[in-house]
């Protein structure tokens, strides 16, 4: 499983993002995979990445995340969690996105 976490420069969410994503990482069995950060300074660089805001988390190159009809770009990122609207996803989210198969089925059908 390869993880990457793509973030503008000087990210405020990048912190935030990498500890939940360190935690659910933890939580689903998966606590020596680990990630890596890259910073997206170019549009060019973010149309090729998929990169639809800071942060965007990639499994296995897909956004589990990805809303339809979104365009890259050097921007934040806003996730819907259940607490209302974050920098970041929510834990949960991102435990059924790390959980075996669920990475590339999570979508698909959407």
């Amino acid at each position: 499983m390869e993880i990457e976490v793509l973030v503008v420069p000087d990210c405020p969410n990048e912190k935030v993002a990498a500890e939940r994503l360190r935690q659910a990482l933890d939580d689903v069995g998966l606590g020596e995979v680990g990630f890596t950060t890259r910073v997206i300074t170019e549009r060019a660089e973010a149309e090729r990445s998929g990169f639809t805001g800071s942060p965007t988390i990639l499994i296995d190159g897909r956004d589990p995340f990805a809303e339809p009809g979104r365009t890259p770009g050097l921007a934040c990122r806003v996730y819907r969690t259940p607490e209302g609207l974050s920098g970041a996803p929510d834990i949960e989210r991102l435990r059924q996105a790390l959980a075996p198969d669920s990475a590339r089925t999570h979508h698909d059908g959407l």
